[in-house]
């Protein structure tokens, strides 16, 4: 399949980062072969796998900068079905370099092109920007996943961001969706959330996703860790909001889910 699915929102702290972990790790749990690209130059997502940003001989920014082959890069990370290809800091200047290439919009979908083939889905972390990486990812994605933090000011940005996506859509990547809103960092004991949630299936319908992920101290250890949720603690609410984030965007793209893996779960 190698459906390449975009996280992005340039407000920070809306759970971006640990939705495009935690989402590759549900997805490969379930047996599909996944790959999470960093393409952040904070590293989060790179270190949130168990990857110190600072021993990465190679990353995301040669491959976009050098035109190193992808495939040399690659990490296999300690959950089966699921790889990284890293950021480094580097990547801060990344969008300096880019401005005298032609097509300069296109170059990491050049980069995931080299890869499509071998993964039945490919996350991409974007950075809290609307700037050229962050556009090169909506330009490569075939969907894009919106995390909206169930807080105050949930709304603001998100206009801007729908209206980047339109532009994106108009001149350089006419197929790109939008695979859905996910409401993050919800608190049932909070009317604030309760709120948030109702405003935004107000707004936006059916193209917010069923599965909403709850505030949980498990999630926010995690990556303390170099873990997913699904290794830290297969049991937590985090680790099964994911899961269910998963098998939602399964289903909504008509994908089998493994019975195997289902059960190995359940166990």
């Amino acid at each position: 399949m190698g459906k390449v699915i975009a996280i992005a929102n340039q407000k920070g702290g809306v759970g971006k980062t640990t939705t495009a972990i935690n989402l590759a790790a549900g997805l490969a749990v379930l047996e599909n072969k996944t790959l999470l690209i960093d393409a952040d130059p904070q590293s989060n997502a790179t270190s949130g796998v168990g990857f110190d940003p600072r021993s990465i001989d190679n990353s995301i920014y040669e491959c976009i900068i050098d035109n190193i082959d992808p495939l040399s890069i690659i990490q296999n990370t300690s959950t089966p079905f699921l790889d990284l290809l890293p950021s480094h800091i580097d990547l801060v200047g990344a969008e300096i370099e880019m401005i005298q290439m032609p097509n300069r919009e296109k170059v990491m979908k050049h980069v995931i092109e080299k890869v499509k083939s071998n993964y039945d889905f490919i996350i991409i972390d974007c950075s809290p920007s609307l700037g050229l990486i962050t556009v090169n990812a909506l330009t490569a994605a075939d969907s894009v996943i919106i995390p909206v933090q169930c807080e105050y000011f949930a709304l603001e940005g998100l206009g801007k961001l729908l209206n980047t996506i339109k532009i994106v859509q108009a001149r350089l990547n006419p197929a790109l969706d939008i695979e859905g809103i996910l409401l993050t960092m919800y608190d049932n004991r909070l009317n604030l959330s309760k709120q948030v949630v109702d405003e935004v299936k107000t707004h936006f319908q059916q193209m917010v996703f069923h599965t909403i992920i709850n505030r949980n101290t498990k999630l926010g250890e995690a990556p303390s860790f170099g873990q997913t949720i699904m290794v830290h603690d297969i049991n937590s609410t985090g680790a099964i909001n994911y899961l269910n984030l998963a098998r939602e965007i399964l289903q909504n793209n008509a994908e089998p889910v493994s019975a195997a893996a289902e059960e190995e779960i359940s166990q």
